[in-house]
């Protein structure tokens, strides 16, 4: 295979030129990752948070960076909040008026709670998070069901990818209780809705991130000596890049995942594989 005839076959598979995206959260962390990575590839990407004025900051950054690299995607931002039901259907109408299609969403968006003990961690805490982390992506995916099934063919179907977690998993980052269990209805909503719309020819996926740098992750990951501390407790010695958090976007969004659906991604360094070492060694000889 020739060199240009081995570039076109890579872009016919893992590229995503042509395809319009909408990434919830998109302005910072993981969500700016994703949105990066998507344009560079060639899509079209709508990203929107509560914050509208950084996802317009973020976008123009995004674009610049397309422009000197000869990139062939953009990046539009705008504000859209999925903490209601109301914004929701707001933000599905502002994506209406944007794309009369809808290739892939990002259901990103998330809050945490700041960790407390058991006995004094509060009641509104498990509102807000499950608020936005589940009932908000759910109710977006089911706004925007129309704009997926308009971009869907048997070949290339639509992409829902919802942003779950390491701790979804696994009992591990101790007091972050409505966090973690929102993270694992995310991973089991992804799984049913796979079940129930493969039909429609939409995947639905989930990735579950170990430590990756972002606002949210701040006070574990925000100096290069903190990741380095951190990762020193990751099987493969290191927190996440956002290289890594691209790779993983660009296959499940291009044809070569289009006969991925039902899967949690684990994107962790290897702490889903931590077993605490030997069960056998101290009775060794």
């Amino acid at each position: 295979m020739h060199g240009e005839d081995a570039l076109s076959y890579l872009d016919d598979l893992f590229g995503v030129r042509g395809k319009t995206a909408l990434v919830t959260g998109g302005a910072t962390g993981i969500g700016r990752m994703i949105a990066e990575a998507l344009a560079q590839g060639g899509a079209r990407v709508l990203i929107a948070s509560r914050k509208g004025p950084d996802c317009e900051a973020a976008a123009d950054e995004i674009n610049a960076l397309i422009k000197d690299t000869g990139g062939a995607g953009s990046v539009e931002g705008f504000a859209g909040d999925v903490g209601s039901e109301g914004g929701c259907e707001l933000l599905a109408q502002e994506v209406a008026k944007r794309t009369d299609r809808l290739h892939i969403l990002f259901n990103n968006a998330g809050v945490a709670w700041a960790a407390k003990d058991f006995d004094t961690f509060p009641y509104a805490a498990w509102d807000k998070v499950f608020r936005v982390n589940v009932a908000g992506a759910y109710e977006l995916t089911r706004q925007l069901l129309p704009l997926l099934e308009k971009a869907a063919t048997d070949a290339d179907p639509a992409r829902v990818i919802s942003l779950g977690s390491v701790m979804g998993h696994w009992p591990i980052g101790d007091g972050s209780y409505s966090y973690s269990a929102s993270k694992a209805a995310v991973h089991q909503m992804t799984k049913i809705l796979a079940k129930e719309c493969a039909s429609r020819r939409i995947t639905f996926n989930a990735f579950a991130p170990g430590p990756f740098p972002s606002r949210m992750t701040a006070f574990a990951t925000g100096t290069e000596e903190k990741q380095e501390a951190v990762g020193q407790d990751i099987p493969l010695g290191r927190v996440g890049r956002a290289q890594d958090m691209a790779g993983a976007a660009l296959y499940l969004c291009s044809r070569a995942g289009a006969y991925v659906t039902g899967c949690i991604l684990p994107l962790d360094g290897g702490i889903g594989v931590m077993t605490g070492g030997d069960l056998w060694e101290k009775g060794r000889d």
